[in-house]
């Protein structure tokens, strides 16, 4: 596995979190996981009509609070502070999830540690001897969200791929993944498998595959390298 480059100007977390956003279809009701999902909330002007759901029951959420504005009484699934827009509600567990497994989420955001070029995601366990994680409502939001997308850094701490031809770790959902936000690139899965829709500056297909274990693939308008050409995906094509 090839380090990444020097030519390389990876987007920041802010930068991932805003393309996302970006990318959220308005009417839309979504979930954001712990971790770097969260800060997608920031990004989502007043103006968009968006509707926010967090697990531990919260729909209408919005933006974190600002700077001594926190109340200890509303927090989200990852235990940070909340806050909730105009008609906003929280709720029972048994509620929120019932939302979640019953479909009426249109899109879930979350983190991922692997995904695998036919959509099957881990994102919960590291296996690691004598860990003892909890998987929480990932496989609920994996398997019950109309279209699910993953926000992650393109390799671990070590290097190693993230994009991967099969996944080695616990999985969390198969085939539920439909699109990769990375600090490199943003990636569809498609029938074809990894399917690169966008690059950081500096980033060639070339280089970004030395970086990735899956074969990847040039989207139709993408000028970059002598790859074939990918699929285009249909939306929640790779959910059972």
């Amino acid at each position: 596995m090839q380090a990444k480059s020097s030519s390389h100007r990876p987007w920041t977390r802010d930068e991932m979190a805003a393309r996302v956003a970006g990318d959220i279809p308005d009417g839309s009701y979504v979930n954001l996981g712990i971790g770097m999902p969260v800060h997608v909330a920031r990004f989502l002007a007043p103006e968009r009509e968006v509707v926010l759901h967090s697990e531990n029951g919260i729909l209408g959420m919005g933006p974190p609070p600002a700077p001594g504005q926190e109340d200890p009484d509303l927090i989200n699934a990852g235990k940070l502070p909340a806050t909730l827009v105009p008609g906003g509600a929280y709720f029972h567990h048994a509620d929120s999830f019932a939302m979640m497994r019953g479909g009426h989420l249109d899109l879930c955001v979350m983190g991922g540690m692997q995904v695998a070029d036919n959509g099957d995601l881990a994102n919960w366990s590291l296996a690691r001897p004598g860990e003892a994680p909890a998987v929480g409502g990932a496989m609920d939001l994996a398997v019950g969200a109309r279209r699910v997308y993953i926000l992650m850094e393109h390799n671990s701490k070590s290097g190693a791929a993230k994009l991967l031809r099969r996944c080695t770790l616990p999985l969390t959902g198969r085939g539920v993944v439909d699109r990769i936000y990375t600090d490199l690139a943003v990636i569809d899965v498609t029938p074809a498998g990894f399917c690169v829709r966008a690059m950081a500056p500096g980033v060639t297909l070339e280089s970004l595959q030395a970086l990735s274990d899956a074969p990847l693939h040039a989207a139709p308008a993408s000028d970059a390298a002598a790859l074939p050409a990918c699929e285009v995906s249909t939306p929640g094509a790779h959910h059972r």
